[in-house]
């Protein structure tokens, strides 16, 4: 999985860095994290808010620190 965290490297795009690293490592998945400050790139990916987080190039938050939950729930399958 490919973990990209969009932000100008502050103290809340670290933790936000920390708090999904420590949920992938705690749930055996292998990623790749990837840290984005340019802030064109940023725009271009749509994320009008940091800290920013994408899944395999889809964002799935941007404005806060997501929780322990919220990381969890992004990584269960979607069933309709």
């Amino acid at each position: 999985m490919k973990v990209t965290i969009y932000g100008p490297g502050c103290a809340r795009c670290s933790k936000t860095a920390e708090i999904v690293r420590d949920v992938l490592e705690l749930e055996g998945i292998a990623f790749e994290m990837e840290k984005v400050s340019d802030f064109a790139l940023i725009a271009a990916a749509g994320v009008m808010a940091t800290p920013g987080v994408a899944l395999d190039g889809k964002v799935v938050s941007s404005g806060k620190i997501p929780t322990v939950p919220e990381v969890k729930g992004w990584l269960r399958p979607k069933t309709a």
